[in-house]
């Protein structure tokens, strides 16, 4: 099915020679009798460069089929990321490049969402934030436990972020999965 360029909208999802891309800003310029003109920024869904782009008067876009399922992260090797469908046991695999800062947070077991084109998987969306264990952290001085001060924290996945001084090895933080940045520790 095509698009019309004027509904390439922010976050319409759209295929251009062969690859999907998520429309992230759209502008759209009418300028009397000569038509219009749409410019755009798309990221690539299987890559996520972002490109400029734009589209005159009839232009027309191919609809992308992109669908989403939950699937189950079940490990790495040697620059590829496993992951299993559930219900059929299905698995897929993804290239490291395709998720390259999200492999942090997530561990073995993970249920992730796992969104599919042309049946491959191509990225995967993570929640807002998740727990991660603290494998290794420096002790507080004593003393020294005010919120303000931050150190380096080596997270179960390998991650390693900064956090406040009263955090201890073994302790559960919640992570964003959007900055990186330490939110709370969990009981």
């Amino acid at each position: 099915m095509a698009l019309s360029i004027t509904n390439l909208r922010k976050g319409t999802l759209f295929q251009l020679d062969g690859v999907p891309y998520r429309v992230v800003e759209y502008s759209q310029k009418v300028m009397g009798r000569g038509g219009s003109t749409v410019n755009v920024k798309i990221k690539s869904l299987t890559d996520g460069k972002v490109l400029t782009k734009t589209f005159h008067g009839s232009d027309t876009v191919d609809n992308a089929d992109v669908s989403s399922r939950t699937m189950q992260y079940l490990y790495s090797d040697s620059g590829r990321h496993h992951f299993m469908d559930p219900g059929s046991y299905e698995q897929f695999e993804l290239d490291t490049d395709a998720i390259e800062g999200k492999a942090g947070f997530i561990k073995e077991g993970d249920s992730v969402t796992a969104q599919f084109f042309s049946n491959r998987i191509i990225n995967i969306e993570l929640p807002k934030n998740v727990p991660l264990k603290v494998e290794y952290t420096e002790d507080a001085v004593r003393g020294d436990t005010s919120t303000a001060i931050t150190k380096d924290a080596k997270l179960e996945t390998g991650l390693t972020i900064k956090v406040p001084a009263f955090i201890k090895t073994g302790d559960t933080i919640s992570v964003s999965t959007e900055t990186g940045a330490y939110r709370e520790r969990l009981k």
